[in-house]
């Protein structure tokens, strides 16, 4: 009967070890199981905030010893900057990119950055610091967490800039009566409505075609992600409006994040700032290499004057008064704050 039992022990152990052998593990590796993020993004590749999240990855991967793995997801693969955010939200994914302008389908608060010239790109280091370590950064992380989500890293988009794709722009009455393409975002419609277009909402994925068959005549957006997107192959005209400025920002799971142990978290952290750093250090050089790819090809831009940018801010201004309900004061004080 001893015998027995030892030589059923003995078997019921070596299966034990097999079946470790054939899985891969050791009982002293169990708690090393990696950790797998899937990031999903709408962005073409090329893009600056593509490479942004590209490097995200890497650095993640590196610093956490393969720990941590990252599955990008871009150029719409899981749908638009929305689709991918409420996924995130439900915890469908872990992460997703939305630019700022269609995050205020989530909340109003977001559009005080798509605010017309709220902002001037003379004064980017200045809104970084308040992004990444100031008290702007941690209105948005709260924010964030009442609906589900958090922010990891405020991706720098660019300033946007109105093309067509049959009509020269010189001045702010050229896109009077045209049908321009925006985001869901009230507030880029109220601005094409201030400037006497014809606001037409459609999905990012959707614009190209839009552009080619003249559903719509021209749209606004950075010269670097429409030459990624291939934009401009259909657009005629441009004007350095710098009209608005959007950030792409990443946001992941809130209940995830709060599930991660702190070492993971401490990673992604480390991962977001390096990657932020140098995503936002490729941007102007993109969207100066963007430009002279658009003059090669025959694409004409006008450069705004002083007065002429004067006239685009004072048709525009208005606009945020429409919006005064929906954004906090303290929204506009600490943007205005970055500004100087």
């Amino acid at each position: 009967m001893t015998q027995s039992l030892a030589r059923k022990g003995l078997i019921a152990g070596m299966l034990f070890i097999c079946a470790i052998f054939v899985l891969g593990a050791t009982p002293g590796t169990a708690h090393a199981r990696k950790l797998k993020i899937r990031l999903a993004h709408p962005m073409a590749p090329g893009n600056n905030v593509t490479l942004g999240y590209e490097k995200f990855k890497e650095v993640l991967e590196d610093i956490s010893g393969g720990q941590i793995k990252v599955q990008l997801f871009p150029n719409c693969m899981m749908g638009s900057d929305r689709d991918g955010m409420e996924a995130t939200q439900r915890g469908s994914i872990e992460m997703a990119s939305s630019s700022s302008p269609n995050m205020a389908n989530f909340s109003k608060k977001f559009l005080i950055f798509d605010l017309p010239y709220v902002t001037n790109r003379k004064y980017q280091k200045n809104l970084y610091a308040a992004l990444d370590n100031g008290a702007l950064g941690k209105y948005f992380d709260d924010l964030a967490e009442e609906i589900n989500l958090r922010p990891i890293m405020f991706s720098e988009y660019g300033y946007r800039n109105f093309v067509t794709s049959d009509k020269p722009i010189t001045k702010a009455a050229d896109l009077a009566k045209l049908k321009v393409r925006t985001t869901a975002s009230p507030v880029e419609v109220e601005t094409a409505k201030a400037l006497g277009m014809n606001p037409t909402p459609i999905a990012w994925a959707e614009v190209y075609t839009a552009m080619q068959q003249g559903t719509v005549d021209g749209e606004g957006n950075t010269f670097s992600l429409l030459c990624d997107a291939k934009h401009d192959e259909v657009i005629k005209y441009a004007v350095d409006s710098r009209h608005n400025y959007s950030m792409h920002i990443l946001m992941c799971n809130n209940k995830w994040w709060k599930g991660l142990k702190p070492q993971q978290q401490q990673w992604i952290k480390q991962a977001a700032r390096e990657a932020l750093t140098y995503q936002r250090g490729i941007s102007t050089e993109l969207e100066a290499k963007a430009t002279q790819k658009m003059l090669d090809e025959g694409i004409q831009i006008h450069q705004l004057t002083d007065p002429e940018l004067a006239e685009f801010k004072e048709l525009t201004r208005p606009v945020w008064d429409k919006f005064r309900q929906d954004i906090p004061a303290e929204l506009f004080d600490m943007i205005a704050a970055t500004q100087q």
